[in-house]
């Protein structure tokens, strides 16, 4: 049942459930993430395992909209005296989640370790709208 509420969480307009639908967000190749609030700070902790965050991932906030883009790319060779085998996996993907108002861009920051891509927003009480900027993401 949870997992259905997700899809009507108030943030959400109808054309977001449309898009993540057609972003892969219910497929195998989705972003797992998970939002939680720790404090006054928005936290969103995205699985991207096998990814080069500096290369692979680009973190933007737009019209109060975090959105974590990329691209996967693996491969795997396998070879014997009598076989060879190889196997890929490769893929874009991409997640939008709505920001709380008030949220400041230039508050934002983002680190990655262990496979993990964490976010973090602080919530102040008044923020301003801004253009998109991009945030760069730091190894921990």
């Amino acid at each position: 049942m949870n997992d259905l509420m997700k899809w009507f969480d108030n943030r959400r307009s109808p054309m977001d459930v449309i898009e993540r639908l057609f972003e892969g967000d219910v497929g195998t190749s989705a972003i797992r993430v998970e939002e939680m609030v720790d404090g006054n700070t928005l936290v969103v902790r995205a699985e991207l395992p096998g990814v080069d965050p500096e290369k692979d991932v680009d973190v933007t906030v737009t019209d109060g909209v975090l959105t974590i883009k990329g691209e996967r790319q693996e491969k795997k060779e396998h070879k014997d005296k009598d076989s060879y085998r190889s196997e890929f996996r490769y893929g874009s993907f991409v997640r939008r989640i709505p920001l709380p108002s008030g949220v400041q861009q230039g508050d934002i920051t983002a680190s990655y370790k262990d496979g993990v891509l964490e976010v973090r927003a602080p919530m102040p009480d008044q923020g301003q709208a801004a253009a998109a900027s991009k945030i760069p993401i730091s190894r921990g």
